[in-house]
């Protein structure tokens, strides 16, 4: 349960903000993935207007930060804001922009993680990873776990007054319950029915996400696998982490137009136009988010771990297994190369 059930998939960002203000101010908040008329953008004023103590918006293209950051500091002037250039398609970038980010601040109170793509070819992140679980997924888990020692940082002093009160929110999709992980082929070099049954994708009558004939990869199947791996690690970092007071989150925004289809082509774009019965503004696509991040209610139950039009939800089966998110865990941890043990925060 949230604390209020009349906010729904009408509610807006600011709205939320003003009734929790006071889980903003003096706080330290990053959003990753902030550009002009996005829901990074959305968030970021919303939360603005509340006067948290620090505000650090990390995002791919520092003129698209400065424009947001600008239309911050016309409208609420006071904030302090500190702005990172972060490419979350490659490991590299990460790791500098995790450096940058714990030298700004000395705790983070709540973790946003809005970066996403979407893709509709084949591609691949410098790593090699396929693009969108890399960006989507490797990125935010290796940002967020390089962040760790700032984030338990603040869950440690919040403990006697508001324990719980610190947040790591990932956005995801209903497009999860297309694609469970594919543990043994998440790169797409092979066809569902040489993986194992359980990680294949969703098949309905009248509805096949399998590639045609000699192809392996679908980018709706790549996608939902990696907005999976978003509700997993949350689960995952709830688990590990309740008990010192962080709660993790994944939210689903709902039907937004935003610039995260400009990758699509026009018969791309009309699919996927026809997936929502309810598209809403910006402000209403980042209520949920700011739900995750700020209602208190939230702390006091680590079993949620999804939600959606502002209201506590139910992910598919395969997004919710705790086995699945412990093997996903393990999985991520072997392509970073990085042991994150959220008992101490990450080490190499």
């Amino acid at each position: 349960m949230t604390s209020n059930p009349d906010f729904n998939k009408e509610t807006g960002a600011m709205e939320v903000a003003k009734a929790y203000g006071h889980g903003v101010r003096h706080k330290t908040v990053v959003i990753i993935g902030v550009s002009p008329q996005s829901l990074g953008e959305s968030m970021a004023l919303a939360l603005a207007s509340q006067s948290p103590s620090q505000l650090v918006l990390a995002s791919r293209t520092m003129l698209k930060i400065k424009a947001v950051a600008a239309k911050i500091k016309a409208q609420y002037p006071d904030v302090q804001l500190e702005l990172v250039e972060v490419d979350l398609s490659s490991l590299e970038s990460v790791r500098k922009a995790a450096a940058e980010i714990n030298k700004a601040v000395e705790k983070i109170d709540i973790l946003i993680n809005n970066a996403a793509v979407v893709m509709q070819t084949h591609a691949d992140t410098k790593e090699g990873l396929e693009l969108q679980f890399g960006t989507n997924h490797i990125g935010i888990f290796l940002l967020t776990n390089l962040l760790m020692p700032k984030i338990l940082q603040a869950a440690q002093q919040s403990q006697s007054q508001s324990k719980g009160s610190t947040r790591i929110v990932n956005l995801t999709s209903a497009g999860h319950i297309i694609s469970p992980i594919r543990y043994s082929d998440y790169n797409f070099a092979k066809r569902p029915e040489d993986i194992p049954e359980d990680e294949r994708p969703m098949s309905r009558p009248g509805v096949s996400f399998d590639p045609p004939p000699g192809k392996t990869y679908v980018p709706f199947v790549a996608y939902g696998q990696s907005k999976t791996a978003n509700i997993l690690m949350s689960a995952s970092i709830s688990e590990k982490l309740a008990s010192q007071g962080v709660r993790s989150i994944a939210t689903h925004p709902g039907s937004i137009w935003t610039d995260l289809s400009r990758n699509l082509d026009e018969e791309y774009t009309d699919l996927v136009s026809k997936t929502g019965s309810f598209w809403k503004s910006l402000d209403q696509g980042s209520a949920t988010t700011l739900v995750a991040a700020l209602d208190p209610k939230l702390s006091e139950d680590k079993s949620v771990i999804y939600l959606s039009d502002c209201q506590v939800a139910e992910p598919a089966a395969h997004a919710r297994d705790p086995i699945a998110a412990e093997r996903l865990w393990k999985l991520s941890e072997e392509i970073v190369r990085q042991k994150c043990d959220l008992g101490t925060g990450s080490r190499v």
